[in-house]
């Protein structure tokens, strides 16, 4: 019986393997032909109408019928629940707008990059990068999901420094290269999370390039420091790339102007070196007060205080070895 019973298993597998393979591709494919056409159609409009668009659209369709209001608001009780209920209702509509505004943007990147090219940017970190540029030293760009990070990146690639980004690959591979050709367009080098986009990323810092990332994200293998109050599982990658090469440390923001289309950057003073705890815990402490400051820029959607599989398990260990 035992013998029959797995002989049977590897059947079923091998026969349903195929249809679910082929379901995946034919979303996948679907997908692609959704997400790129509405894309082509909102570039039938001019950038100024196009961007404020892009943010209703996500705002008012997309973000309700996702859950993702629900998902924000989950959030802010979570980590704000004094916050009025006026605010929260407001917040539920303003964070997705934001994020619509930002997707249009990045998908948008000669008119965005125009943007760019008139942006300010200012702050104590720029005096140090630019003190790294000139002495071959690297440095690390640290932000969040926050207006759009990756103004930043554009207009400091236009005054000539060397920017690397770090993405993470989509799991639709027929979108994933659109994305990429797109987001290529902003400005190279990029590096995509893989053990090969790593080595190329790793090979750029010791060549003294400076690298951009974020870390907001909710990480199983992090550390759980603070974030708004409560745990939050937290890569140390930036700083500990940053005491490996002797890369500056500089948390920068680009801040969405009330025209809903411009920013200002801002790069923060350089984290002092220490260690990599200390050191990811001041870019959090960072990243908190600009957030605090402009509750809608932040992507609320992340499950940013969820203990990851790993920190579960040990608390269950843990509880059953007390007497």
């Amino acid at each position: 019986m035992n013998n029959g019973g797995n002989s049977h298993k590897p059947a079923r597998k091998r026969r349903h393997g195929p249809l679910r393979r082929a379901l995946r591709a034919a979303r996948h494919r679907t997908e692609n032909v959704g997400i790129r056409s509405v894309i082509w159609l909102l570039h039938r409009i001019p950038y100024h109408w196009r961007v404020p668009l892009g943010g209703w659209v996500f705002s008012r369709l997309v973000a309700p019928l996702a859950g993702y209001r629900r998902r924000i608001r989950a959030n802010l009780e979570l980590v704000v629940p004094d916050l009025d209920a006026a605010e929260k209702a407001r917040l539920t509509r303003d964070v997705p707008r934001n994020i619509g505004r930002t997707v249009t943007e990045l998908y948008s990147p000669d008119d965005f990059l125009a943007v760019a090219q008139r942006m300010q940017i200012a702050g104590p970190g720029l005096a140090a990068l630019e003190q790294a540029r000139a002495t071959g030293r690297p440095a690390i760009l640290v932000s969040g999901h926050f207006g759009n990070y990756d103004a930043i990146r554009a207009g400091l690639l236009h005054r000539g420094h060397r920017i690397g980004g770090l993405y993470r690959p989509m799991n639709n591979r027929l979108f994933n290269a659109h994305y990429v050709e797109t987001i290529s367009r902003i400005g190279t080098p990029l590096f995509d999370r893989g053990r090969r986009g790593l080595g190329e990323m790793m090979r750029f810092l010791r060549g003294g390039g400076t690298l951009a990332i974020l870390i907001d994200q909710r990480m199983g293998k992090g550390a759980p420091l603070r974030f708004f109050g409560r745990t939050a599982w937290t890569a140390l990658s930036a700083a500990e790339l940053a005491l490996k090469y002797d890369a500056a440390l500089v948390p920068c923001y680009a801040i969405r102007r009330p025209d809903g289309v411009t920013f200002d950057v801002v790069l923060e003073e350089p984290v002092a070196h220490s260690d990599a705890e200390t050191m990811t815990q001041a870019l959090n402490d960072s990243l908190e007060a600009r957030v605090r400051a402009h509750m809608d820029q932040w992507f609320w959607l992340h499950k940013r205080w969820k203990m990851p599989k790993r920190a579960r398990k040990k608390v269950t260990r843990s509880k059953e070895q007390t007497p």
